[in-house]
């Protein structure tokens, strides 16, 4: 690995403080101002308070430094600065220290675990004021390292030389069980405090959320997000559930209140996330926002946004602490976002709504076995930032001929709104699309002026179950329960972001599907399949026809299933689908990616904006399309709302905070499928973003450069 310079053009900077530092005269005499956790602060705000970069000078920024790590497979990392060195992540998951004022590499850990899918980023643990003890935690698959941040040797007292299983402690045999940590842990006191990401289809672990001693690994409390017996919520799950059922875990991150000493903790679905007859009742704590004590784990409030969650609404970012005005007063809150396009904001010490939450009747499922929630939660301020819903006046114009076929296909499926279940045998539209909404960049929030930026995702996708007879070959069973709702019940998946794997056994070794299968690979989690239970699938991957039973109608899967004693139905979704245009954009009209402001004290947003372009149709006469985008923003005292995250133009660019006006943008080597990050060293303010691309952007290259920018000197 070596630093190098990329080209030099307008590109811009930024510099991150700590909420400690807000006066202005600080932030220009500050010489070292650091970025030290994932969200920039232990309340996750994305905001710096240095000016040194501002509007009046946006546009004279150019690369400072960059630094290729030579390696493939995307990177999402958003990385953290302290006294002049910054610590990130390669796509490999390698850990990494450069010098954050010239981009020289100071020392590489690798732990010999070639890491698969995204890992964006790493907690750094500092004791006292003066920091006479330091531990760098860095996430490997389903590890967790302990390392020196001066040398990036493991630290061998904690755990076990050096390093904690999170399969370990789950109540669940570990070599049986799949955990990664996408998302760094938070810290509180001595404790790491960790979520992970699970499969998305049984089996998998139960997400609990966990707190471990920075010293010894030890844990020292546990939160079941898949209640125990005696435990509150243990009755809106079958009985015994939490003994097989899985997930309810925390991928996206956490916000913890240090005066308070209480963590935000967002969960996802239970699994499997669009049938979920095996989980009957409302999920607790699946699909909610915790309030727990952050130095025992005991819960305190909770909101769930999503009732048995049939369609994978997870809560899918960090939650922000962020005040609001009130009647005269500051309100200590709590914002939450969603993949529905909807915002949530809660009074943060008891949990009460600080705008109103409407409980609506919900549609009920037509699938055997199914009973969806009678209700579900309707924000009624502020106004979602991404469509509910798509209709024909909400198609394509971008062509007739695309507009044609689009109301055409529109009325082939059901698109009655939110919370619709999916059915049997016909199309249902979900928007906004399985990605969100809202995404795991998560919001930035101006504490000067009350303002959050979000972006958002505003295309719409397609989802459906299948119904097969329970006569299935093993191999077959195996891939429908693992595999299907990624890449269709027919092994046709869903191109390009999910391959066909029609075919495969001709691409690729059994042995090496098997790795794939054992370690992941960009969206797909790793599964712990073995024995003959593996065989079984690999056996039938490389088949070259499908040698699946015909799947059943709607009315047949009615009569067999549950009355009938000899015919067993089984349903799976038919893989995750674009409601794109027979050329592969939107079927929807643009824009299909925004990015907007929202005053949280009023609920009003004060402007939206288009956010990306597709070069191909700027060409064509259309620059404001927007497009689909992954990484969050960061918000400046200077002015500024920066942000990267659009998957085709590979563009970084800044905004004006107060007006959404365009003031500057920059090209990457690749998509910067991250958020941000801002510091000062030496009195010189640096914006640092990892372009690599990332696992939601297959139609693109991936690699992995981290590129800093800075004023001239």
């Amino acid at each position: 690995m070596m630093a190098s310079m990329l080209s030099s053009s307008k590109l811009g900077t930024l510099v991150s403080l700590p909420l400690l530092l807000t006066l202005p005269c600080l932030a220009q005499a500050a010489k070292q101002i650091d970025w030290p956790s994932f969200g920039g602060t232990p309340g996750n705000s994305h905001y710096s308070s240095l000016q040194q970069i501002n509007r009046s000078n946006v546009s004279r920024l150019e690369v400072a430094w960059s630094f290729d790590t030579h390696e493939q497979g995307g990177l999402e990392t958003t990385p953290i600065v302290v006294a002049g060195t910054l610590y990130a992540l390669t796509p490999s998951q390698k850990v990494i220290a450069l010098n954050a004022a010239t981009g020289k590499l100071l020392w590489t850990f690798d732990s010999g675990i070639k890491g698969t899918g995204p890992d964006r980023g790493l907690t750094l643990w500092s004791s006292g004021k003066n920091g006479q003890e330091n531990r760098l935690f860095a996430g490997v698959m389903n590890f967790i390292y302990a390392l020196d941040p001066q040398t990036g040797k493991t630290i061998p007292d904690f755990g076990h030389n050096g390093r904690i299983d999170l399969r370990e402690g789950l109540g669940r045999d570990p070599e049986s069980q799949s955990i990664a940590l996408t998302t760094p842990g938070v810290l509180y006191k001595d404790l790491l405090i960790v979520g992970g990401r699970t499969p998305e289809t049984l089996p998998a672990p139960p997400g609990d959320i966990r707190a471990f001693d920075v010293h010894t690994g030890k844990l020292r409390w546990a939160f079941h997000t898949i209640p125990h017996p005696g435990e509150p919520g243990y009755e809106t799950w079958p009985a015994d559930a939490w003994k097989t059922a899985g997930a309810a875990n925390n991928w996206a991150g956490m916000a913890v209140d240090v005066e308070r000493g209480v963590v935000y903790v967002p969960t996802g679905s239970a699994v499997p996330d669009f049938y979920g007859a095996s989980r009957l009742g409302d999920d607790l704590y699946a699909n909610t926002l915790l309030a727990l004590d952050a130095a025992t784990g005991k819960r305190l409030w909770h909101f769930q946004g999503v009732h048995h969650d049939l369609w994978d609404r997870d809560f899918p970012a960090a939650p922000i602490l962020l005040s609001i005005h009130r009647d005269g007063r500051s309100v200590p809150a709590v914002a939450q976002t969603t993949k529905q396009g909807t915002l949530y904001l809660f009074d943060r010490a008891g949990g009460k709504p600080l705008f109103p939450i409407e409980e609506r009747p919900a549609a009920p499922s037509t699938t055997p076995g199914e009973v969806a929630a009678k209700t579900q939660p309707y924000p009624l301020q502020p106004e979602p930032f991404a469509p509910q819903n798509v209709t024909e006046a909400t198609l394509t114009q971008r062509t007739l001929a695309a507009h044609d076929w689009a109301v055409k296909r529109l009325r082939e499926m059901r698109h009655d709104g939110p919370f619709i279940p999916l059915s049997v045998g016909k199309d249902t539209v979900i928007s906004p699309s399985f990605e969100g909404g809202a995404e795991w960049g998560g919001p930035a929030f101006d504490p000067q002026t009350g303002i959050l930026y979000v972006n958002a995702n505003n295309y719409a996708s397609i989802g459906a179950l299948a119904a097969h007879a329970g006569d299935d070959s093993p191999g077959r069973a195996t891939y429908l329960s693992q595999c299907s709702v990624c890449h269709g019940d027919r092994r046709q998946g869903s191109p390009p972001e999910f391959p066909a794997l029609l075919g495969i056994g001709k691409r690729l070794t059994p042995e090496q599907i098997a790795a794939t299968i054992h370690q992941g690979r960009g969206r797909m989690p790793a599964f712990p399949l073995q024995g003959k239970a593996l065989d079984d699938l690999l056996g039938y991957l490389s088949s070259p026809a499908d040698n699946a039973s015909s799947a059943l109608s709607e009315e047949q899967a009615s009569t067999t299933n549950p009355a009938s004693k000899t015919v067993t139905t089984k349903f799976t979704m038919t893989g995750y689908r674009r409601f794109n245009d027979p050329d592969g954009y939107p079927a929807t009209a643009p824009p299909w990616g925004t990015l907007n402001a929202l005053d949280v004290s009023s609920g009003r947003y004060l402007w939206k904006i288009p956010l990306g372009q597709y070069p191909e149709l700027v060409a064509q006469g259309m620059p404001d399309t927007g497009s689909e985008n992954y990484g969050g923003p960061i918000v400046t005292a200077g002015g500024l709302v920066f942000i990267a995250a659009t998957n085709f133009d590979h563009k970084i660019r800044a905004f004006d905070k107060t007006t959404g006006k365009l003031l500057w943008e920059a090209a990457l080597p690749f998509a910067g499928n991250a958020t941000p990050a801002t510091y000062m060293v030496n009195g010189r303010q640096y914006l640092i973003i990892a372009a690599g691309g990332s696992s939601m952007n297959p139609r693109g290259p991936i690699g992995g450069v981290y590129v800093a920018f800075a004023l001239p000197q």
